[in-house]
């Protein structure tokens, strides 16, 4: 019981730092990768290769061009205790997600040991849908996200994860693993758009 109350107010206390996440300015080290159109020189490409670019105010991929399979934007360097605040677009038929602690750049995926924070309102597989960490945490209701803009925070500090979307948390660990890795944005069909993603280590 014990072990159970101290899960719960270390989760209830990510919550909280995550409702702080939408006052955001330089001053409190959030770092902008993406910013409208500008930060594609932020990313390296990682897996197949999608047709990503900078387009009306966004980061965009909505074919692929190479390859088969996912195409992963990935950050140039490592992070592990973070938060991510993230602004998407998706289609009802998008298969796409925000990757954190990505270990091994040339395969980005949970196989490999990266946490995937799933952007897939069609997922059959309906407790890793939208708001899910796939694989590790079940999705907390049903969220779509298809067909408007949306918004992920996600707080992400040792072995806890808690992700919120459009300001309701969906999902949560505190068994995360806690090694290091790269962000990766993936592209997996279905049109995605990111107009807005700022970090913050911790």
């Amino acid at each position: 019981m014990k072990k159970i109350l101290t899960i719960g107010a270390t989760l209830l206390a990510a919550v909280l730092t995550l409702g702080g996440c939408t006052q955001m300015t330089p001053a409190q080290g959030w770092i902008a990768l993406i910013d409208g159109a500008n930060g594609m020189d932020n990313w390296t490409n990682s897996g197949a290769s999608a047709n990503w670019r900078a387009e009306d105010g966004a980061i965009v991929a909505d074919k692929l061009v190479s390859g088969t399979g996912a195409s992963v934007l990935i950050t140039k360097k490592d992070f592990r205790d973070l938060e991510i605040y993230a602004e998407f677009w998706a289609a009802d038929n998008t298969n796409s997600g925000i990757y954190l602690r990505a270990p091994d750049i040339k395969t980005v995926n949970t196989a490999s040991g990266a946490f995937e924070v799933q952007i897939w309102d069609q997922n059959p597989a309906r407790n890793y849908a939208t708001g899910s960490l796939v694989n590790v945490a079940s999705v907390n209701g049903v969220h779509k996200a298809g067909g408007r803009w949306n918004t992920y925070e996600v707080y992400a500090k040792g072995s806890d994860i808690v992700v919120k979307l459009n300001g309701v948390v969906t999902s949560s660990t505190p068994y995360a693993s806690t090694q290091t890795g790269r962000i990766g944005l993936q592209f997996n069909g279905g049109p995605i758009k990111f107009r807005k993603l700022l970090v913050r280590e911790l």
